[in-house]
């Protein structure tokens, strides 16, 4: 061990900042980064990278740490530190949205981002055969390996990941990254998504993230983000935002679901051929539901189709044409 390399955590000076401590990574003369904790405990740490100057000339020390080891590996600087707990963490230089980004992680992060557990090898709800039609538009799409499933490609009118019944989009999958998610919530796109998912008797989106990893996120306050997914549940309470931590969780989800969704129309066979009108379903009760929904609707006078649609397929007595 060489005794004279320290790990140096000091608090920020710049009370502006939303990191509040500097790192002194004591390797290539001396790396600074900005961070938001003295150690990755429950989460991957985002980091910023300063210049060395940035580091003050009498810096108010929180933590001192004598290290063991100080290794740059690649993309990523390995580093161990002297004590019996919380001693080993790296340092991950990477690319997000076409940006460099640095995440300080320990192996209780990695454990956590990848639960243990294997995934089930039952059939889901017992299919031998489920047909998931994949949208032609969707990049490096799911497999289904290891699955009784049978994939064709088509353009889907809403969706990444379809369940057809005669010839009709009966459920369907939209896929999201973390960032994928925020960038169409800022930017509104999501909403328009939501709202033509929630013409079709069943649908969702799914997330390959921890909804706690909004909380990392630092191009958009996570409020915002919060907020904007919380009025998404509210608008669209047909359509769930499901969360599946990782890629390989978010795929055994969607092929669940529309194995569900499957069974669903095989076990009530008039519900993807029902036909219901205004004259069979009370005018008053899809009022009320269509102002629940935010919905803008008149207090007299016939409901538009569309009002009359949206609510049979919300409550499974329709299909999208």
């Amino acid at each position: 061990m060489d005794s004279s390399l320290h790990l140096l955590i000091a608090r920020n000076p710049d009370p502006d900042s939303t990191l509040e401590y500097l790192i002194m990574v004591p390797i290539e003369g001396g790396i600074v980064l900005k961070s938001s904790d003295t150690w990755p405990r429950t989460k991957a740490l985002y980091c910023h990278q300063v210049p060395i100057a940035a580091w003050p000339e009498c810096p108010d020390i929180v933590e001192d740490l004598n290290v063991v080891s100080c290794v740059r590996r690649g993309a990523s600087i390995d580093i161990v530190v002297n004590r019996h707990r919380e001693n080993r963490s790296q340092i991950v230089f990477t690319v997000a949205r076409g940006r460099n980004v640095i995440f300080w992680q320990s192996p209780r992060t990695l454990r956590q981002a990848r639960p243990k557990g294997v995934l089930p090898r039952a059939k889901a709800s017992g299919l031998d055969n489920l047909a998931i039609t994949i949208d032609t538009r969707e990049h490096y799409p799911y497999g289904f390996k290891s699955r009784p499933v049978v994939t064709t490609k088509r353009a889907l009118p809403c969706g990444d990941y379809g369940l057809y019944v005669d010839e009709k989009l009966f459920a369907s999958v939209e896929r999201k990254t973390l960032d994928d998610l925020i960038a169409s919530l800022t930017s509104g796109k999501l909403r328009y998504a939501l709202g033509q998912l929630a013409s079709l008797p069943r649908a969702a989106v799914v997330v390959e993230a921890r909804y706690s990893a909004i909380l990392q996120t630092t191009y958009v306050r996570p409020a915002v983000v919060l907020d904007g997914i919380a009025d998404c549940y509210l608008r669209w309470p047909e359509v769930p935002i499901v969360f599946c931590e990782n890629r390989k969780l978010a795929e055994e989800w969607t092929y669940r679901y529309l194995a569900g969704a499957y069974q669903l129309v095989r076990s009530v066979g008039d519900l993807a051929t029902n036909n219901n009108t205004e004259g069979e379903v009370d005018a008053g009760s899809i009022r009320r539901w269509a102002k629940e929904q935010g919905l803008e609707v008149s207090d007299k006078g016939p409901l538009s189709k569309a009002i009359q649609k949206r609510y049979l397929l919300a409550h499974g007595k329709g299909i999208a044409e």
